[in-house]
């Protein structure tokens, strides 16, 4: 036998015998390892997305402490079944971008109340038949309409800045003309109407918490929102 003959049957042999080893080891030949990619989980909405936006499935940054789904609120009555902050897509993005603004200085936006539902106003008003502090659920506020926000803001440890009152205050010391805070309140009070002014959301004179967009119309809606089941 040649020497060129023999060195192809080695060459075949060596080639053979790599192969072998190879699927042994359930290993493609010349394969590179393959990285797992990371699925992320896709949000489900149990809404109608064109029409509304739920704050707490779209930033979880952002603080909530829904006081109508607990007695902690002016009626001392839990008048939601479960807190879920829902407002048009519209006033969602402003107060998404109002939020991230804030970050930037290691605070942030904690709400109070978002969409109210008109049976809810209605509830409300059953409770405190006054336009002073409730409006009439047939003339419908922008809380009804999901444009308005109850809200404050919150350092980085989620404590809120001292705004000189709690919410839903019902006194002088609420309104924005009031001028006997000490001026770190007064500060705090304008660095959050600054920025809503900011993101076109407009207060109202007897409540520091409570902006609205007025830029567009929308109707007053009787909505309910579903709860998480366990």
């Amino acid at each position: 036998m040649s020497l060129f003959k023999w060195s192809i049957i080695c060459c075949s042999l060596l080639f053979f015998s790599h192969c072998k080893n190879e699927i042994s080891n359930n290993k493609p030949i010349n394969s590179l390892p393959i990285k797992e990619k990371k699925v992320e989980k896709a949000i489900v909405f149990d809404y109608d997305t064109t029409v509304w936006t739920d704050i707490g499935l779209i930033d979880s940054t952002i603080v909530l402490d829904l006081k109508y789904a607990t007695e902690d609120n002016f009626v001392q009555t839990k008048m939601y079944d479960c807190g879920r902050c829902f407002l048009r897509p519209k006033v969602a993005k402003l107060i998404i971008a109002a939020h991230q603004e804030l970050q930037k200085k290691d605070l942030g936006l904690k709400l109070f109340d978002c969409y109210r539902p008109k049976p809810i106003q209605a509830l409300l008003w059953k409770k405190v038949p006054n336009a002073n502090y409730v409006t009439p659920p047939w003339k419908g506020s922008m809380h009804n309409r999901g444009a308005a926000i109850d809200l404050t803001i919150v350092d980085k440890n989620g404590q809120a800045l001292d705004m000189g009152t709690a919410y839903d205050f019902f006194g002088q010391a609420a309104h924005h003309t009031f001028t006997k805070h000490p001026p770190k309140i007064a500060d705090n009070r304008k660095l959050l109407k600054a920025l809503m002014a900011k993101f076109n959301l407009r207060p109202i004179r007897t409540e520091w918490w409570h902006y609205s967009y007025q830029k567009e119309k929308y109707e007053i809606s009787e909505m309910m929102w579903d709860c998480p089941k366990n």
